[in-house]
């Protein structure tokens, strides 16, 4: 029978060795943190003036207005020690705290408080009264600020919320119940494994800390991901060119060429069977030409977006009409692939080619005026430092821009990824959708410059005239046949935003679809899942607003919607083609060698 004396040897025994296994995770990462080439600092947060201004606007409030201070303090102060006399009280009597009722609960349904023990356990439930309380005198104090101009007012309400989630008793190990029970449970081997995923982390990312929300190792490109058959039949230095392999014996006459975002991979249109819009287009009598970006190095710094025009959207439109033998090409662009078509578009009516016979526009941004969530970072603060940035590394790195999208979801892309990764020591889930969220890409220096400042920035294609190869470019330009899917809770190109620039566009057939869901799942939504309906309007004349009260909801995805109304621009059936042609022979098979190239190789 084992002894007291045994079980405290073969604990120790553990303990030792665990840290054996510390100490070399900290020479790991010690080295990890050398190789670190970190982004400008002036990308890490706003410019010291706004919180200047809003120290300033306090003040000025405090001393017009005393009473009203003095007032939310005592408030403050009463709350503050009544939570710490129910704690004592119930510590004293030995017993949980007192329940609270749901509609007095600020953090209610917040998933990261969803443990017992903040309820039930005083000390914990004490530090989350505290946080909640601190978190409402926060949002009070920036809410009152009324002499800030709105885009200062909007930045600071956005910085304020990042604080106040920072600062979640939930990011720290003393207060987190979850990771505690976890730490006892596995007797600390939680923690070093969490310490083995941070490491892991940083050494997969340069010396930068890019939580992993994916088990990249479940996902291999073209074996279980990235699957769709098909052939490159065409590179340059921009793009290769993905012509898929038919599934049907005859197809439209006139093809479809998809232009993806340059930001991402190409295949969240292609994830796994069941979900690939790359194989439903196919499946449905069309032949798909996909282009798939190089993911840019420092070499690349000059490379604007006349390149991606004339090297990548004209380029891939030319071969699709060789390699087919038509004249007219249905083109389709992605987010930002999206507003470049509509560049595209202004230039080729101005050249008088008529090449593209419509144009379909995913979850993408023509008018600027409105910067939506991404206002905290548009201002020239930041603008100035990523041109900073990219002046120094000839590119703006994929950690940035993914940090950055990130932080706009902070809760669900870093806090509790990190919390389950490092402080509960658990892998990352093999999700195919993570994983693609998290294989970034590169942008070029210029190419990011530009469209910072001239689109996003002064919102030149709306407003006045975008200058690109030597013409002026227009919104109002754009006059063939369009459809634009859009999406509701898009927080990256906001559905009302992209409705402004469909307005602006010349075409005289236009129709405009809001699906139901965000940037990804609103557009990747298979109508086997009948998940996600959608909603349709054939009036834009009224503002979004009008739009949306006078549109009807259909049921289902929008897919069959789009496949109706670009089969009527499709031309006749034909044989089915198979991918390349003598000019153009196949190179590889799908999904190509630019999309294996990953954003920490190259940069």
């Amino acid at each position: 029978m084992a002894t007291q004396e045994d079980a405290a040897a073969a604990n120790l025994d553990r303990l030792n060795v665990n840290l054996q296994r510390v100490e070399a995770l900290t020479e790991r990462l010690i080295a990890a943190f050398a190789r670190r080439n970190p982004a400008n600092p002036t990308l890490n947060g706003p410019s010291q003036d706004l919180f200047a201004r809003a120290a300033l606007s306090a003040w000025a409030e405090a001393v017009e207005n005393p009473g009203k201070i003095y007032e939310q303090q005592l408030e403050y102060w009463g709350k503050s020690v009544r939570h710490f006399m129910e704690a004592q009280q119930a510590l004293l009597q030995g017993k949980p705290a007192e329940p609270v009722e749901e509609d007095e609960d600020p953090l209610a349904g917040d998933k990261r408080f969803a443990n017992p023990l903040w309820q039930s356990n005083p000390y914990f439930r004490y530090i989350k009264q505290q946080y909640a309380l601190n978190r409402e005198a926060l949002d009070r104090t920036v809410s009152e600020m009324d002499d800030l101009c709105p885009t200062e007012q909007r930045r600071l309400n956005y910085f304020a919320r990042q604080i106040a989630d920072l600062m979640s008793p939930t990011n720290f190990l003393g207060t987190n119940p979850d990771a505690l029970e976890r730490a006892v449970e596995t007797e600390g081997e939680s923690l070093v494994r969490g310490l083995e995923n941070l490491v892991a982390d940083i050494e997969a990312n340069n010396g930068e800390l890019v939580v992993r929300l994916a088990d990249e190792a479940a996902f291999e490109l073209g074996g279980n991901i990235a699957t769709a058959p098909g052939e490159v039949i065409y590179r340059n230095e921009m793009m290769e060119l993905i012509q898929y392999a038919p599934s049907t014996e005859e197809v439209h006459a006139t093809p479809i060429v998809l232009f993806p975002p340059w930001i991402n991979k190409f295949y969240i249109l292609d994830l796994k069977e069941q979900n690939s819009l790359i194989r439903w287009i196919v499946d449905q009598g069309y032949t798909l030409f996909v282009i798939s970006w190089m993911n840019p190095d420092a070499s690349h710094s000059e490379l604007g977006m006349e390149d991606y025009v004339e090297k990548g959207y004209l380029k891939a439109v030319e071969i699709a009409k060789e390699v087919t033998g038509q004249k007219k090409v249905n083109a389709v662009g992605y987010c930002i692939a999206g507003t470049t078509l509509a560049l595209t578009l202004s230039l080729l009516k101005k050249r008088g080619d008529k090449s593209i016979k419509s144009a379909t526009f995913f979850t993408a941004l023509t008018d600027f005026s409105e910067q939506g969530e991404f206002t905290p970072f548009l201002q020239d603060d930041f603008i100035d430092g990523i041109e900073a940035e990219v002046a120094a590394q000839g590119i703006m790195r994929a950690f940035i821009l993914g940090r950055t999208m990130s932080f706009l979801r902070s809760n669900d892309l870093i806090y509790t990824p990190a919390i389950r990764s490092y402080m509960m020591g658990e892998a990352p889930p093999a999700f195919d959708l993570l994983y693609w969220n998290g294989d970034g890409a590169n942008l070029p220096g210029r190419m990011a410059m530009q469209y910072l400042r001239g689109l996003c920035q002064r919102n030149e294609f709306a407003e006045g005239g975008f200058d690109l190869m030597g013409e002026t470019l227009s919104v109002a330009d754009v006059d063939v046949p369009l459809m634009a899917i859009t999406c509701e809770t898009d927080h990256i190109a906001a559905w009302r935003d992209c409705y402004r620039g469909v307005q602006k566009m010349g075409s005289k057939e236009k129709t405009f679809v809001v699906s139901e869901s965000g940037h990804i799942a609103g557009i990747v939504n298979p109508p086997s899942k009948k998940k996600y309906g959608h909603y349709t309007n054939e009036d834009l004349s009224g503002s979004s607003e009008e739009w949306f009260q006078g549109a009807t909801r259909n049921d289902g995805s929008w897919w069959p919607l789009w496949e109706a109304w670009i089969r009527k621009r499709s031309g006749k059936k034909t044989t089915a083609r198979t991918p390349g042609s003598a000019e153009y022979p196949p190179i590889c098979p799908a999904p190509g060698e630019y999309v294996r190239r990953k954003a920490t190789e190259v940069s």
